[in-house]
């Protein structure tokens, strides 16, 4: 790294890593931190949405069409499989978060078998959609436009998400339940389909985050564990709970991964562990754990 536009390059790439990780950490972070959910399927659910896209959206040519069929069907099968599972959850919830582990490990391995039954256990590309395919000149690189795309759509999804959680009545209620159930149910509310719609959306955004990371990141059975230990290392960093703390944990291990690989890459696999730990001496509830999740 000896110039102004390989530090850029690595940047950029540490914010477009970040924002895929962010994609798929949130909803975790929604699961685990606000819910009180453990769910480890969470990293295979991430595969389906790259085999959806892979399927959909092709391997060297891609259509607009196929991309829009990949997005929908994976919005609307991340719905699907969040209420099922959920529903499975649902008798696990008082009886700890081992079993809640046993179960959706179980899960994770059998989605991800199934997956390399069907698709093969080679690796797979993922084609962007037309018109993303180029690179532009920016600040003396050549830099891939759908990168670029990645990065703003994460920021757009940080937003949504925020503001819905935060701004919005339906955010208010999510919160709610989280802090006083009971409450909640008093009022009339059904806690079961707050708690239900909730981690269907969280397990979308998974799905979604698999078919994005598609072009960047390419398919492989291995892939599903290897995004779920990261995604547990952002929510440790960042605080259980906390979408701000999961973009910031997101970013920063975007970061650290890929300025590893360039600066110290017999040690870069080290560094991402290392950040967690140095953050859980300093603060070990995470830098922006939310309230509830701390009274936990």
């Amino acid at each position: 790294m000896n110039s102004f536009g390989d530090l850029l390059g690595i940047l950029l790439n540490g914010v477009a890593t970040g924002m895929i990780l962010f994609i798929m950490a949130v909803g975790l972070t929604v699961i685990f931190g606000l819910l009180d959910v453990l769910n480890l399927a969470h990293g295979s659910i991430f595969l389906v949405g790259s085999y959806i896209g892979y399927a959909l959206a092709g391997q060297r040519v891609a259509t607009w069409g196929g991309w829009a069929m990949a997005l929908v069907v994976a919005l609307v099968l991340g719905v699907v499989i969040g209420l099922l599972l959920m529903l499975m959850l649902r008798p696990l919830r008082r009886r700890g978060h081992l079993d809640q582990a046993v179960l959706t490990l179980g899960l994770a391995l059998v989605i991800t078998e199934l997956l390399a039954e069907i698709f093969g256990r080679d690796d797979h590309g993922v084609a962007p959609p037309p018109g993303l395919v180029d690179s532009v000149e920016l600040g003396g690189i050549t830099y891939p436009v759908y990168r670029l795309v990645v990065i703003a759509l994460g920021a757009v999804v940080a937003a949504g998400v925020w503001y819905v959680l935060e701004r919005t009545s339906a955010g208010a209620v999510v919160r709610a339940t989280v802090a006083d159930d009971q409450m909640v149910a008093a009022l009339g509310i059904s806690v079961s389909k707050v708690r239900l719609l909730t981690f269907g959306g969280a397990t979308a955004l998974a799905v979604l985050g698999g078919v994005v990371a598609g072009p960047v990141n390419g398919v492989s059975t291995g892939l599903g564990n290897e995004i779920l230990l990261l995604a547990l290392v952002v929510i440790v960093i960042g605080g259980l709970g906390s979408i701000l703390g999961t973009l910031v944990g997101s970013l920063t291990i975007g970061l650290v991964q890929n300025f590893g690989v360039v600066l110290v890459p017999e040690l870069a696999s080290f560094l991402l562990f290392g950040a967690m730990v140095l953050v859980i001496l300093v603060r070990p509830q995470g830098l922006f754990a939310s309230i509830a999740a701390v009274a936990r």
